[in-house]
């Protein structure tokens, strides 16, 4: 039994390996760990092997930004959608261009309040690590001039929400 935290599983149809590689390329404290491959035995049945030939990825283990995850080439059945996102939490704009940037070339797009979706489908959010307090500010006036701000933003703006929260 393993008592060191969460893995995420993340599904693919064929591109476990390329998205792994494109996380990790992405985020500092990075690494591609192993990449496992469907078995070659022939008293295997092709059900029993999963979706894809003998030889093929099966899982690709690695670690983004400190994070752990298994990419899984688990077929077309499942896609990502945004129930679920990851939180990437920013010290300055520099941070946040950067990872908007990166997440949402070739194929990836923008959304609101700082959302994207990468090339695979994954739902991101960028945030400005500050507003997380901003927004929970126990002076209404201050919460809502910030989230209305957001609210108009799609990649965020730290120096438009600090103003937004100051007043300005």
């Amino acid at each position: 039994m393993t008592t060191d935290g969460f893995i995420t599983c993340l599904w693919f149809d064929g591109k476990a390996e390329e998205a792994a590689h494109f996380y990790v390329s992405v985020f500092k404290d990075s690494r591609v760990e192993r990449v496992v491959r469907r078995p070659e035995s022939e008293s295997e049945s092709a059900a029993e092997a999963g979706p894809g030939p003998a030889g093929s990825v099966l899982t690709v283990e690695f670690t983004a930004n400190g994070q752990r995850f298994v990419a899984l080439n688990g077929g077309p059945e499942f896609t990502f959608d945004e129930a679920v996102s990851l939180q990437i939490l920013c010290a300055d704009q520099q941070e946040i261009d950067h990872y908007w940037t990166k997440l949402t070339e070739n194929g990836g797009e923008g959304g609101p309040c700082g959302w994207l979706k990468d090339r695979y489908g994954l739902s991101w959010q960028v945030v400005y690590a500050p507003l997380l307090g901003m927004i929970a500010d126990p002076d209404p006036e201050k919460a809502g001039r910030t989230l209305r701000a957001m609210q108009g933003m799609g990649r965020l703006d730290a120096a438009g929400l600090e103003r937004a929260y100051a007043g300005g």
